[in-house]
C-alpha cells in the first residue's frame, strides 16, 4: 500500500471514531482506521459532492 500524508477529521469523537482524508492532486483517499486497514479512493469531484451533500443535509 502506498505512503499517504493522512488528516484526521476535525470533527472526530473520543475513541477511534475518525475519519482520515489523504488528499492529491488526482484523488482523496479515505479511511477510518489509523493506520488504515482499508482505503476508498474517490476522485476530488466526487469528494467534494459528498462534503457538499453532508453540509446540506445537516450531518457531521
Amino acid at each position: 500500500m502506498p505512503t499517504h500524508a493522512w488528516r484526521k477529521s476535525s470533527h472526530c469523537q473520543e475513541g477511534e471514531a475518525c475519519v482520515h482524508i489523504s488528499p492529491t492532486a488526482t484523488a482523496v483517499h479515505i479511511a477510518d482506521d489509523d493506520p488504515p486497514r482499508t482505503v476508498l479512493t474517490v476522485s476530488p469531484v466526487a469528494f467534494g459532492a459528498l462534503v457538499e451533500q453532508l453540509k446540506s443535509s445537516g450531518s457531521r
